[in-house]
């Protein structure tokens, strides 16, 4: 079964850093790409980044020069490196990967991480 699991999440200050992490098991890992969204409350859920399996990655642009998303294959597990953290980046942030199955790319979502970023 594939299980996408978060964690990382917490309350931290404006201009603080948090790095999340998203353990994945029960698909080959290496070839596919992982993502990472998030949704604050009210709000539509939004892609933040993504990383393919070859390495190429993508942010939304209100992260780009302060998020980093990176895997380690070897663990299974792909990051979200958050910099310069501010208070508009609360939100639940997901694991994503959409897996093909009979031809079809199915969604698969973690269970969700807060990141509350407050004075």
């Amino acid at each position: 079964q594939v299980q996408l699991v978060e964690s990382g999440g917490g309350l931290v200050q404006p201009g603080g850093s948090l790095r999340l992490s998203c353990a994945a098991s029960g698909f080959t890992f290496s070839t596919n790409e992982m993502r990472w969204y998030r949704q604050a409350p009210g709000k539509e859920r939004e892609l933040v980044a993504g990383i393919r399996s070859a390495g190429s990655v993508t942010y939304v642009d209100s992260v780009k020069g302060r998020f980093t998303i990176s895997r380690d294959n070897s663990k299974n597990t792909v990051y979200l490196q958050m910099n310069s953290l501010k208070p508009e980046d609360t939100a639940v942030y997901f694991c994503y990967v959409g897996l093909l199955r009979l031809g079809v790319r199915l969604p698969y979502w973690g269970q969700g991480t807060q990141v509350t970023v407050s004075s």
